[in-house]
């Protein structure tokens, strides 16, 4: 859309986390004919991102050789040493990461287990951010908060050197900055933390 061509996507896949709850890696598992891996690259590239990166802890062979399999460059792969300190960990890992390229003005965090996302949500919530440049762009389903969060590159330069603990705290703290885009996708409402999640979520997504 014409509002889309105002700014420049970078994408931040997290893959660094244990899925302990999970008992084996989310983004490994099957999604169609790839991994929720897999899928998350292939969507946000569809999406229009001019950059994706994953974060990844330093010792996971596993997704190490999918993202191989995968053929996704080396050069976009981002190390947390450190995956044990949570999530927020990995998402500053990304924001103090230098090799973004330097005419992105949108970062995108993407978390690993919402590949049930229907591409329609994804696509209005870039285009909401598109149309409020300065805006940080949060998706809400009645009102509640949720993920994926798209953050200027003001906001994003924050992130990298701010001091709260948790993603949640930094939005909290940008509060006046920050535009909840009420959307229609019962997706927003789960996670994929327990088997039963993903089945859900498969179901969902494809209908079976």
């Amino acid at each position: 859309m014409a509002g889309r061509r105002r700014f420049s996507l970078g994408v931040i896949i997290l893959a660094a986390g244990r899925s302990s709850r999970m008992g084996q890696p989310k983004m490994l598992l099957p999604w169609g004919k790839t991994t929720v891996l897999g899928h998350l690259l292939a969507l946000w590239s569809r999406l229009g991102a001019h950059q994706v990166a994953v974060v990844c802890a330093s010792a996971d062979a596993a997704i190490a050789a999918e993202l191989n399999r995968l053929r996704f460059s080396n050069q976009n792969r981002i190390t947390n040493p450190d995956p044990g300190r949570g999530m927020f960990s990995s998402v500053q890992c990304a924001a103090r990461w230098r090799g973004w390229h330097p005419g992105l003005t949108h970062w995108a965090i993407v978390l690993g287990d919402q590949p049930h996302l229907q591409p329609v949500t994804l696509a209005t919530l870039l285009d909401s951010a598109a149309q409020r440049p300065g805006k940080i762009c949060q998706p809400a389903r009645r009102g509640r908060p949720r993920h994926p969060v798209l953050l200027p590159k003001a906001a994003f330069k924050m992130l990298a050197r701010c001091k709260d603990e948790t993603l949640k705290e930094f939005l909290r703290a940008m509060a006046a900055d920050l535009e909840l885009v009420e959307l229609n996708d019962p997706g927003l409402d789960l996670d994929i933390d327990q088997p039963a999640d993903y089945q859900q979520a498969r179901r969902w997504f494809f209908g079976r």
